[in-house]
C-alpha cells in the first residue's frame, strides 16, 4: 500500500502477512541449504571410502619375478633359524594363488615375519606369538605388522596325555566343529582378539611356539587350534577350504599332533621341514577329526622325548 506524504516522499508500507512469510521462507532456505552441505560432506566422505576400497581392491598381486626374488634374498640371509627357500616357496606360492583378499594367519614371529605380511600385500596377515614383549616390538617398529601375543599352558612332555584328552572329549568341548572363543578345550586357543576368531582363513601356518624342550610350550595347541578354525568356517564363506602349514614337520610331537588333527589323508605334500595339509569345513555336530583311524606315525608315549633332536 502507497501513500503520498505531503513533501512529495513516498512511504511503502508493508503488510504484516507478507513480513511474517519472509522469515518462513528464510528459515526453509536456511534449512534447505544446511542439508545441501550435509549431504555434500557425506558424498565427500562415502566417495572418498568408496575409493579407498576401490583402489585397495584393484591392486594387483605381486608379479611372479617379485615373489621369488623376496623370496630368494630372505632364503639367503644369513640368520640361521631362517626358512629353507623350498619351504618358503610352498606357502609365496600358496599366497600367489590365493583368492583376493587373502586371510593368512601366522603363529610364530620369525625371520619371515615381513616375508608373509609383504606377499599378502592386498590380504590381511596376522601374526599370534607367545612372547608379548616381542610382539609388542615388532608392532612398534613395524606398524603394517598385525600382532598379538597368547599364553600357552601346554607342555611339550604332555603331548601324549592331550592328545588321550582330546579323543575323550571329541563329542563336547573338544570337537573338531566349534567357537573356539567359548572352548574348554585344553588344546583350544580361547583368549586370541574376538574378531579373530570371525574371520575366514585361507592359509595358517604353523611356525611356532618353542617346541625343543620338555617344558616348552609346544606346537600341539597351534596345531588343534588351526584344525578346528579350519573345519569351523561358515557355510556361506567364499572358500570351503583352507592350506595349513605346519614348519618343522619332521619333527615328532608336531607330525603326531597333525596327523591326529590334521589328519594324513589332507596331507598334500611333505618336502624338507614343510608339512603343506588342505582342510574342508566339516558340518556342525561333527565328532571325528580324521575319516580314517589309522596312523602311520608310531605311538605318541615313545615319541614325546624325541622331539627335542630336531629344531
Amino acid at each position: 500500500m502507497k501513500n503520498n506524504l505531503s513533501n512529495g516522499t513516498k512511504l511503502i508500507l508493508v503488510h504484516p502477512y507478507i513480513q511474517k512469510q519472509g522469515g518462513s521462507n528464510r528459515l526453509w532456505l536456511l534449512a534447505f541449504v544446511s542439508f545441501l552441505t550435509l549431504a555434500f560432506l557425506a558424498t565427500l566422505i562415502y566417495t572418498r571410502d568408496s575409493t579407498t576400497a576401490v583402489v585397495a581392491a584393484i591392486s594387483p598381486p605381486l608379479s611372479r619375478s617379485v615373489v621369488r626374488a623376496l623370496v630368494h634374498y630372505s632364503s639367503n640371509s644369513n640368520n640361521t633359524h631362517r626358512m629353507s627357500y623350498t619351504d618358503m616357496n610352498q606357502i609365496s606360492e600358496a599366497l600367489r594363488q590365493c583368492s583376493q583378499p587373502c586371510n593368512f594367519l601366522v603363529f610364530g614371529l620369525t625371520h619371515e615375519t615381513l616375508l608373509w605380511n609383504a606377499l599378502n600385500h592386498n590380504g590381511r596377515t596376522v601374526f599370534i606369538d607367545e612372547n608379548r614383549y616381542y610382539a609388542a616390538h615388532i608392532e612398534e617398529k613395524y606398524p603394517e605388522v598385525e600382532a598379538y601375543d597368547v599364553q600357552y599352558s601346554t607342555k611339550l612332555s604332555e603331548m601324549p596325555e592331550l592328545i588321550a584328552t582330546i579323543k575323550e572329549k571329541a563329542h563336547n568341548e573338544c570337537r573338531p566343529v566349534q567357537n573356539l572363543l567359548f572352548s574348554e578345550c585344553k588344546l583350544g586357543l580361547n583368549d586370541l582378539p574376538n574378531q579373530l576368531y570371525e574371520v575366514d582363513w585361507d592359509i595358517i601356518l604353523v611356525d611356532g611356539p618353542r617346541g625343543y624342550w620338555p617344558e616348552a610350550p609346544g606346537r600341539m595347541a597351534a596345531i588343534f587350534t588351526a584344525a578346528v578354525l579350519a573345519r569351523s568356517k561358515d557355510a556361506s564363506s567364499r572358500n570351503p577350504k583352507t592350506h595349513i602349514f605346519v614348519h618343522h614337520f619332521n619333527m615328532k610331537v608336531d607330525r603326531i599332533t597333525s596327523d591326529e588333527f590334521l589328519c594324513r589323508e589332507n596331507l598334500v605334500k611333505s618336502k624338507d621341514l614343510m608339512g603343506h595339509f588342505i582342510l574342508e569345513r566339516m558340518e556342525s555336530g561333527s565328532t571325528k577329526f580324521c575319516r580314517s583311524s589309522t596312523h602311520t606315525h608310531s605311538s605318541p608315549s615313545s615319541s614325546a622325548e624325541d622331539s627335542s633332536s630336531s629344531s
